[in-house]
């Protein structure tokens, strides 16, 4: 499917103040960009630089006053999220070296503090895809999804102990359960047509059977529409934005993500 996908963020700066974003989609094999406006108000000037992760990132500085970000991706994307009940689990002497640190604990994701929880979730299940999916399905029925209950990121052991979270929260236990069990996971942040409350969302992907898969716990039922902005171990990692000095939050944050019906020509 086509899809139009755009966040508009403004900020009150009082000193200037040194930003990396990371608001820029990158086009790979579950989407295509085909065009993209970004536009910076008052204009400023930009350098982009490619994280360890594969991510756009754009480092500038913000001057006092308001200062607004305003971006647009038209996307092709899936129509469907691919499913793979009973693939099979990767050994660890043959995983990628790029995949391997995402078996570590990492900030928010202290997978070694839930090997015993994670083995009793997915005791009946075989090793791999249908772990990650039973994982999944415990997060959508154990842990409430509250979306717009937290603006700060938590640890797994936190969402854990609360027991609700917004989806970078459940993604995180997610995340942390899979690698005590020896199955590399990331955090992905993007959008995600028709989710409600619309905003940036944030899911998990499961390395099985030689490539990524996508798990979210917040939807009943996952269909197509996801678009990645950024990849990494967790939320440390896929920021849409750091600020430094002065602590500044958006004064107005509104996100779009509409149908295409007729492919857009490219820019």
């Amino acid at each position: 499917m086509w899809l139009r996908a755009s966040c508009d963020l403004s900020f009150e700066i009082s000193v200037p103040t040194p930003f990396i974003l990371m608001l820029r989609p990158r086009s790979g094999s579950q989407q295509w960009i085909a065009s993209e406006e970004y536009r910076l108000i008052p204009s400023v000037s930009v350098f982009e630089f490619t994280d360890k992760y594969g991510n756009l990132c754009q480092r500038l500085i913000a001057p006092p006053g308001n200062f607004s970000i305003h971006t647009t991706a038209d996307v092709m994307t899936a129509d469907c999220v691919d499913r793979n009940p009973g693939a099979p689990f990767v050994e660890i002497q043959y995983l990628p070296d790029s995949v391997l640190e995402y078996l570590l604990p990492s900030r928010y994701c202290e997978s070694d503090l839930f090997g015993q929880m994670a083995t009793s979730i997915t005791a009946d299940y075989l090793p791999g895809y249908d772990q990650v999916a039973a994982i999944e399905t415990w997060l959508r029925t154990a842990i409430r999804y509250q979306p717009g209950s937290s603006d700060t990121p938590v640890s797994a052991v936190e969402v854990n102990s609360r027991q609700s979270g917004v989806c970078r929260d459940l993604s995180h236990l997610g995340i942390a359960l899979c690698r005590s069990i020896s199955i590399p996971a990331r955090l992905v942040v993007g959008y995600l047509h028709a989710l409600v409350p619309m905003d940036l969302h944030a899911w998990f992907e499961a390395y099985i059977d030689g490539r990524w898969y996508t798990f979210d716990a917040t939807q009943n039922e996952l269909k197509g529409g996801y678009i990645s902005i950024g990849y990494g171990r967790d939320a440390a990692d896929v920021a849409v934005y750091n600020q430094f000095g002065p602590a500044v939050y958006p004064v107005a944050h509104q996100v779009h993500v509409q149908r295409i019906e007729h492919e857009p020509a490219a820019g």
